[in-house]
């Protein structure tokens, strides 16, 4: 792939990349880094995506990880520190992340029993922002069959998330 061919495929889907970097990251700026990093992985391996069914899906997929792996960085990163640079556990901006990692890390196990149809509707649609037209394109669905399979895995992600509370 070349620098027309990968301007022309790949710049236009920046803001369904930044939409889903923006929900994942929670900020703008590293949102847009990520995104950035993510074009700079793009480029480096150009020659590999001319092979790729499905570009947007992957791209989204790219940004993704990248996301995951930062907020698995940022982590880690609190190991490292002493005791007294730790958030403390009565804070409460520090207790609403530790939930809102644990509420993440059970719906991305949530998200993972769900058939990958499923997974891949809910995830541009919810996830990345997609219009249904553009799942119809990405995925070769038509609209109606992209709509039943995002009713079915957001009821299916509903009640594995009740019934993991209830419990």
């Amino acid at each position: 792939m070349n620098a027309t061919e990968f301007k022309q495929q790949l710049l236009p889907l920046n803001a369904s990349l930044y939409r889903i970097a923006f929900k994942l990251m929670g900020n703008e700026d590293d949102a847009k880094d990520v995104v950035q990093d993510a074009y700079l992985k793009l480029w480096k391996m150009r020659d590999n995506i001319s092979n790729v069914d499905n570009p947007l899906a992957y791209c989204l997929t790219i940004v993704k990880n990248m996301c995951l792996d930062r907020h698995r960085a940022a982590s880690l990163n609190l190991i490292d520190k002493p005791p007294e640079e730790l958030p403390i556990a009565g804070d409460d901006s520090a207790s609403r992340h530790i939930e809102q990692q644990q509420t993440n890390r059970l719906l991305n196990q949530c998200l993972a029993r769900l058939p990958v149809q499923q997974q891949q509707v809910l995830r541009m649609r919810d996830l990345a922002g997609c219009s249904m037209q553009e799942i119809e394109k990405a995925t070769g669905l038509t609209a109606v069959n992209a709509r039943v399979l995002l009713s079915r895995a957001r009821k299916s992600l509903r009640n594995q998330f009740l019934t993991h509370q209830s419990s």
